[in-house]
């Protein structure tokens, strides 16, 4: 569906944070010692949300990662974060850090346990500079990542059954959606149909043999698992809605037959039913 300025705007910031992330994940697989490593955590104390993107359980701290995927220039002055190329003020992520660790720390207190807690504002992108920046701030400027990978993997760690213990307590009180995020309103009529290469995104794909191929980018994906991929696109969409045979044939668009989706289906869900009327689960 097409998106308004301001949609686009969200949902580019959620792209860059989430590829930030995933760039942090695929560098802390580089850590040696026994560590537990929980993502994207929701957490609520005294009435008062707070979110962190990575938390490390080591031996005697735990590490509060605030990951920032910014690009380009930026300064720090009476700090306040502003962006060199249109001078707009941004929320200064050290602060933010700061309210993070003090509510985590409140979330230890009522669990009963006491850790060294210590937080860092990780900058991951290796195009991000700032100017001015304090020597006595969490900050961990792209320059110096590696070096702290290296620092961290110094600190010896043995976990034991106190820290599994904390770690599926964390877990289990994480809120999994989140109260705050507000996606575009979407109806099923006004959203585009067809089968999209799973690649480059373009509706550019035709069916040869028994793979969907691309005309954009040549990229090659089997009919199975390009069904399975928009029925569980569908599944996320409309969550109340049956899953059916007609359905997904509609939701795909393509030049499928129906007998072929249906054996899609009945391999990777439950039939209900054995009518016309069947469903999946």
């Amino acid at each position: 569906m097409k998106l308004s300025e301001k949609e686009k705007f969200i949902y580019s910031n959620l792209e860059k944070g989430f590829e930030g992330e995933t760039k942090c994940d695929q560098l802390l697989e580089s850590l040696q010692e026994e560590r537990y490593v929980i993502n994207d955590l929701l957490f609520e104390v005294n009435n008062s949300y707070f979110q962190i993107d990575t938390l490390i359980i080591s031996q005697g701290v735990i590490h509060l990662l605030d990951i920032k995927n910014f690009q380009g220039d930026w300064y720090l002055e009476a700090n306040r974060l502003y962006k060199v190329s249109n001078q707009n003020e941004y929320k200064n992520p050290v602060d933010q850090l700061k309210r993070c660790e003090t509510l985590f720390r409140q979330l230890l207190n009522n669990l009963k346990q006491t850790f060294l807690v210590e937080s860092f504002v990780i900058f991951i992108n290796p195009e991000f500079t700032l100017y001015q920046a304090p020597m006595d701030k969490p900050i961990i400027l792209p320059t110096q990542l590696h070096r702290f990978l290296v620092d961290l993997n110094k600190i010896p760690s043995k976990l034991n059954d106190k820290h599994k213990k904390l770690a599926q307590k964390l877990i289990a009180l994480n809120h999994s959606k989140n109260p705050f995020t507000t996606l575009p309103s979407y109806d099923y009529e006004l959203l585009q149909k067809g089968v999209y290469c799973e690649n480059c995104k373009s509706f550019l794909v035709s069916i040869i043999k028994r793979d969907f191929i691309c005309k954009n980018c040549g990229h090659h994906e089997s009919i199975h698992h390009a069904i399975l991929r928009n029925t569980e696109e569908y599944r996320v969409l409309f969550p109340n809605d049956k899953i059916t045979t007609p359905g997904i044939y509609d939701w795909c668009n393509a030049d499928l037959n129906k007998k072929t989706i249906a054996r899609v289906l009945k391999k990777n869900y439950t039939a209900i039913g054995n009518t016309s009327s069947t469903y999946y689960q």
